[in-house]
């Protein structure tokens, strides 16, 4: 595990009373006939639903932060409004420092070129240098590791071969702020080692980094402070094998409910 989080710190992120909220009044499943009922309708239930509702907190450099709590609780959201894909609906983002994220490469890669091709299209992406990032090139392939697939289209590319040439992009860049979602857990063990090192690495160099998933081990291993969301509500923060436990607590409750909710429903159906 990384060391504590550094005291009195820098901020790399601040984050205040943050919200994002979708509407549910045009959805893929709602036709255009039931959008303009429901208008119309005042009781027609909830039109709107939050994703994350006021939530803060305070990220500085050194420190890696891992996100974690259930399916739907606004992880990833949260994540996509620190990389800027998502605008907040309330609350307001302060941002000190040079994000990278494998959200945004993800978005700018291009399926018909190689990923020679598309490492030297994420630099553009990023606002990199092209003789820079032509300095990067080779380190970066070499860390990806993905052999001679580096000069075919990325389209026949499996998802962990994706992820590794974009985790190698994204964290070879030199970033004040290093987001990542779920990528730690693609890879064999040689490559997992090689992603830990590297993440080390940048919190040793006083870089910030937020982690979302869902393995636990990498909460503790990684991380030296995490923050559990459910429902989109910030409800615990602060180390990360107290903030487990918490998470593990809740998780358990909430699985002796539904099998509780299941029970009582077969023994419904059983007495028909």
């Amino acid at each position: 595990m990384p060391n504590p989080p550094p005291a009195g710190g820098e901020p790399a992120i601040e984050v205040h009373d943050l919200g994002v909220r979708y509407s549910l009044r045009f959805t893929k499943k709602t036709t255009l006939h039931r959008s303009f009922v429901n208008l119309l309708r005042r009781s027609d239930g909830p039109r709107d639903f939050w994703a994350l509702k006021d939530v803060s907190f305070k990220l500085v450099n050194g420190e890696s932060l891992a996100v974690i709590g259930p399916n739907g609780a606004g992880k990833s959201t949260l994540l996509q409004v620190l990389a800027g894909i998502i605008q907040p609906s309330a609350g307001a983002i302060d941002v000190r420092g040079r994000i990278s994220s494998l959200l945004t490469l993800g978005a700018g890669f291009d399926q018909e070129l190689t990923g020679r091709e598309n490492v030297v299209l994420a630099g553009a992406f990023m606002g990199i240098d092209h003789r820079e990032m032509n300095d990067r090139l080779e380190p970066i392939i070499d860390f990806a590791d993905i052999g001679d697939f580096i000069d075919a289209p990325l389209k026949i590319y499996s998802s962990g071969m994706r992820a590794r040439l974009g985790f190698s992009i994204a964290t070879s860049t030199d970033p004040d702020i290093l987001l990542l979602d779920e990528v730690l857990a693609t890879g064999d063990q040689v490559f997992r080692a090689k992603s830990k090192a590297r993440v080390l690495e940048l919190v040793k160099a006083a870089k910030a980094v937020v982690l979302v998933t869902h393995d636990m081990s990498w909460v503790t291993e990684y991380c030296n402070r995490a923050l559990l969301l459910e429902h989109g509500h910030l409800v615990a923060e602060g180390a990360p094998g107290e903030v487990v436990s918490i998470h593990e607590e809740h998780s358990e409750r909430d699985r002796l409910e539904r099998d509780a909710t299941l029970a009582k429903i077969a023994a419904g159906v059983a007495r028909r």
